[in-house]
């Protein structure tokens, strides 16, 4: 039997593999979008293959260390309380713990329609009395503050007296990710533990730094055939944990039921009073169990109505799972609970500490799926960076910049949280940092607030907020473009682009590369985008933004001349560059990297160990250039190199795709993602190909043993799009949801919904017909585009188009 299997809803591992356990305890998280907790398992303390993690959706708390007689200081999303500790013993024997047992059978099922993390064991202790334990795991989805335990232990060939042990353990420290572990990982005191009644304990501690609190209060009960137990309960308080033991009697083949009850809340939460009184009243009005289960799923059951795609075809059976699990992950992190929390989305999940937990460029990826199942939750994530505006208008402020200049690393408060410096495991240094200089998330945000309203048209979030970040933004760009008088056009120094092996020039010692050529046509598009949005704005709200953000005549001729004016680099073959510079590099004997070295992914880290500098050669780390393709059609690129003087005919695409797709090494779990994405339309057969290595990228770990720190939740989210809007070729443009389907041959069939402009649209693809009905409505009527032609449709309506030129019905 091979150790994992997946089918349509359930990924289930069938044997213990302590070596896996850090990975598969990420994969196995639970979570609501307001706090999560890795599938470690409940009877086993940290440490070894063990890490027990709870995350609090902005959660952060800032810590300094000394390295190399440096003070540097980070912001890390806090390993909170372990609120899972859960055992038991015989009299006379040992706690069980799966280390100390022979297993007979294991199980561990994570059942994905349902949100439920399931266990079944069969083992032997060394006093060889067999046991059978099921256990039942839910992080709430329905209630974002609770979350619940049900064990069933069975005594297979004895009778006699037991000791259940149930705790909170505050013993915790952020140790995750080996290369942060000579930082400072302290970030929590426990205030405070006792009683809440007879049958439930709790705890409550408090960040160091960021003085958030928590209170933890868990309940715990016991029955035999149905009915409470007859029971002793003790009280145990040590130093920063507390526990209740429950002594017994058990009886030969006759289930034991335990349940264990978590309620959670932090200061951060609205509309309490304080956090251990609202834990405390949230404990003693917990249903049971089974009934908070069967809440809990009909809420899941809520969010596959909206959330799924069902693929058709024999070679999309292994891929129909995976999609799910990728699905179950992103709706875990950021749900209906993340709304009104002042969150987004960390790169890593609430599923471990990688990357700190911090907020990247990623929504890239995630955005474009909720914008179409949960758009409410997009403006949500949006808001959080809104908020963040007064720190991103004093970067640029200290940068020299006018507007705004958002992080490249986000956490609490908006400041940039990029690393100082970085340890290189293969070579044991600690090398700089330099990420901080990819100014392209700051078009990256801009980009997101404009899709999410291609998708709503809610002008009134663009009005009050998103016109503020696009006009923040633009004036950025405007401002630190610089005009060449030589070339006659505007050019953008010293940055970096999403490539990240490059930081500088070889020759140069000030950071940053000259004319990164997706930078510049981002900051044209944003700076066209926003003159084209002051135009759609009532007169008096457009005067009064114009007014409040200083925003002068002068300064909107400025925008619209960078827009039309703004250099890139071109290879002397006709390529688009990657940066100004570029040619002169030196090409790398990939065939001789890889055959001395095997996985070169990490390429950078590679030849800094061997003393070789990254930025000498023509290496990119993940998609660059092709991040363009990625994002805009032919036809808009054609629009965009056409507004700024450049001929630029799509069929130029293949040939700059081959190109830096034979120069990559796909480093970045997302680089998978944006080159199937390219090349969908072709080289079918070698998208479908990275569509499926970027499926294994957290299932089988293939970037070295990083998923156990949290999984890579950008490529996951760019796997589902891929189906989503890529594969069906779904565009949204001038108030047009525009459909050009290109399935793979693998993909028979494809069904799924999206929510478009108020209108939920089901859409059923094959490779004949493609067939859109518009099942529910707020609004009078929606475009839709396919082939040239712009159909109206109203709730009620149905089209079926021909994809094979036969007339369309």
């Amino acid at each position: 039997m091979n150790e994992r299997s997946l089918s349509d809803w359930e990924l289930v591992y069938h044997e213990w593999n302590p070596e896996e356990q850090p990975t598969r305890e990420a994969l196995l998280t639970l979570g609501n979008g307001y706090f999560a907790t890795r599938g470690a398992v409940e009877e086993s303390p940290a440490g070894g293959p063990h890490y027990p993690g709870t995350y609090l959706a902005g959660g952060f708390n800032r810590a300094e260390s000394e390295i190399g007689g440096k003070v540097i200081e980070n912001e890390d999303l806090v390993n909170w309380p372990n609120w899972l500790p859960l055992t038991f013993r015989c009299e006379g024997g040992e706690w069980f713990d799966l280390a100390g047992v022979e297993l007979l059978d294991y199980t561990h099922r994570l059942d994905l329609y349902r949100g439920v993390m399931h266990r079944r064991i069969r083992f032997r202790d060394r006093a060889d009395r067999e046991f059978e334990l099921e256990t039942r795991r839910i992080v709430h989805m329905d209630d974002p503050h609770i979350a619940a335990i049900s064990w069933v232990v069975t005594p297979l060939n004895w009778s006699g007296a037991v000791e259940i042990r149930s705790a909170i353990d505050g013993r915790v420290t952020n140790n995750g990710v080996a290369r942060y572990r000579d930082l400072n990982g302290r970030h929590l005191e426990v205030e405070e533990t006792g009683h809440v009644g007879e049958e439930a304990v709790f705890l409550t501690a408090r960040t160091l730094q960021s003085r958030i609190r928590m209170a933890q209060a868990i309940r715990t009960r016991v029955w035999i055939d149905d009915e409470p137990a007859a029971l002793e309960r003790r009280t145990q308080s040590e130093q920063n944990r507390i526990s209740q033991s429950l002594s017994l009697v058990a009886e030969k083949n006759k289930p034991v039921r335990v349940e264990k009850v978590l309620s959670l809340y932090t200061s951060r939460d609205l509309a309490i009073s304080e956090p251990a009184f609202e834990a405390f009243e949230g404990i003693r009005h917990a249903a049971d169990f089974e009934a908070l289960l069967e809440r809990h799923q009909q809420a899941w059951r809520r969010l596959w109505r909206r959330a799924d795609l069902e693929l058709a075809g024999e070679e999309c059976i292994p891929a129909q799972p995976v999609l799910r699990l990728h699905l179950f992950h992103l709706l875990q992190t950021a749900s209906m609970h993340s709304t009104r929390r002042d969150v987004s989305i960390p790169a890593r999940g609430l599923h471990g500490e990688g990357y700190r937990g911090h907020i990247f460029w990623d929504e890239l990826f995630t955005f474009p799926y909720f914008n179409l199942r949960l758009p409410a939750l997009t403006q949500a994530l949006l808001l959080y960076r809104y908020e963040r505006l007064h720190w991103a208008r004093r970067a640029a402020k200290e940068a020299g910049y006018k507007g705004a200049m958002f992080p490249w690393q986000s956490g609490s408060d908006g400041r940039e949280e990029s690393q100082v410096l970085h340890l290189n495991p293969e070579s044991g240094r600690w090398i700089p940092d330099n990420s901080h200089t990819q100014r392209h998330v700051n078009a990256a945000i801009a980009y997101n607030v404009w899709q999410y309203f291609q998708a709503t048209d809610d002008m009134e979030f663009l009005s009050f907020y998103g016109a503020e970040m696009l006009i923040e933004i633009a004036q950025f760009w405007a401002s630190i473009a610089t005009y060449n008088p030589d070339r006659e056009r505007y050019e953008i120094r010293g940055v970096m682009g999403p490539d990240e092996f490059h930081t500088r020039y070889p020759d140069r010692e000030e950071l940053g590369l000259d004319n990164n050529a997706y930078t510049n046509v981002m900051a044209a598009w944003v700076l066209k985008t926003t003159c084209a949005m002051l135009n759609m704005l009532g007169e008096d709200r457009k005067a009064e933004l114009l007014q409040l953000l200083d925003v002068s005549p002068e300064d909107l001729l400025r925008w619209q001349d960078i827009s039309e004016r703004m250099f890139v680099p071109f290879q002397t073959s006709g390529l688009i560059s990657q940066f100004e510079g570029w040619d002169s590099l030196e090409e790398l004997d990939w065939d001789r990297l890889r055959e001395k070295h095997g996985d070169i992914q990490r390429l950078d880290r590679i030849l800094e160990a061997e003393g070789r500098d990254m930025n000498h050669y023509k290496a990119t780390k993940q998609a660059d250039v092709l991040m363009l393709f990625f994002l805009f059609s032919a036809e808009e690129l054609s629009e965009i190199f056409s507004g700024l003087g450049y001929d630029f005919d799509p069929a130029c695409i293949p040939e700059n795709v081959r190109y830096y797709l034979d120069r990559t090494s796909h480093g970045s779990s997302l680089s998978r993602v944006v080159h199937a994405w390219v090349l969908a339309r072709t080289n079918r057969e070698r998208s479908w190909d990275l569509f499926q290595d970027a499926l294994a990228s957290d299932l089988d770990d293939i970037q070295g043993g990083t998923t156990k720190e949290g999984i890579h939740l950008g490529a996951m989210a760019g796997t589902v799009d891929l189906m989503q809007r890529c594969y069906t070729g779904i565009e949204m443009r001038d108030g047009i949801l525009w459909l050009n389907p290109c399935l793979p041959k693998e993909l028979k069939e494809l069904n799924f919904c999206v929510h478009y402009r108020w209108h939920w649209l089901h859409i059923h693809l094959d490779h004949e017909t493609m067939t859109v009905s518009f099942e529910k409505g707020w609004s009078c009527a929606a475009r839709i585009g396919f082939a040239g032609e712009v159909y109206e449709m109203c709730a009620g309506d149905q089209k079926r188009f021909s994809l094979n030129g036969e007339k369309s019905s």
